[in-house]
């Protein structure tokens, strides 16, 4: 074999390696979903979730990626002890029947490496409906402690949560749309 031919072929081998998919494990100190949604029209419930787990799979040259998360309900967190006991019961969440909501989609709409939002479905309260995230920013940087890449995002959605069978208040004329934000960090596994 000529010895062009062989560095041709060492050069495309090598190429496809360096556009092989990452992994990146989700971090649970830095990944907090919030939501905001209507009280009687009057104000507006915010709160967030304290635990979530996941992994994101990300190909820059590609263009393609996975999101996959897993919220835990129980960690619901309104800064009122007893409001976050009222949605972890069976009135709202039943977090004793439906501990974890999850989000899994595929990465979409890549500018310059970086995705633009995921297509993907959310499974709350036993119920899966499609929810894309608008991804309103994306960035990957070297982590300065763990010498591996970071990858972080803030993104966006807003959904009924009536579609997911959370239909508490609607009778007294709450509003059933809930904005979503999910600040998201993931670690590159090594």
């Amino acid at each position: 074999m000529p010895a062009s031919l062989a560095a041709a072929l060492l050069a495309a081998a090598a190429g496809t390696a360096m556009a092989a998919p990452a992994t990146y494990t989700v971090d649970p100190m830095h990944t907090y979903p919030s939501f905001e949604a209507d009280h009687m029209g009057i104000s507006y419930w915010r709160g967030k979730f304290n635990r979530t787990t996941g992994t994101v799979t990300l190909d820059k040259a590609a263009g393609t990626g996975t999101v996959d998360l897993s919220i835990d309900l129980d960690s619901i967190d309104y800064g009122l002890a007893e409001l976050n006991d009222w949605a972890k019961s069976p009135q709202f969440f039943d977090t004793a029947k439906y501990p974890k909501a999850t989000y899994t989609g595929k990465l979409a709409g890549f500018v310059d490496g970086a995705p633009t939002r995921v297509e993907g479905m959310l499974t709350l309260h036993g119920v899966s409906r499609p929810v894309e995230l608008a991804i309103d920013r994306f960035k990957c940087i070297p982590h300065p402690l763990f010498k591996r890449e970071l990858c972080g995002a803030d993104a966006q959605a807003t959904f009924r949560r009536d579609a997911f069978g959370l239909d508490a208040g609607k009778d007294y004329g709450f509003d059933m749309s809930v904005k979503l934000s999910i600040q998201v960090e993931a670690l590159k596994d090594s």
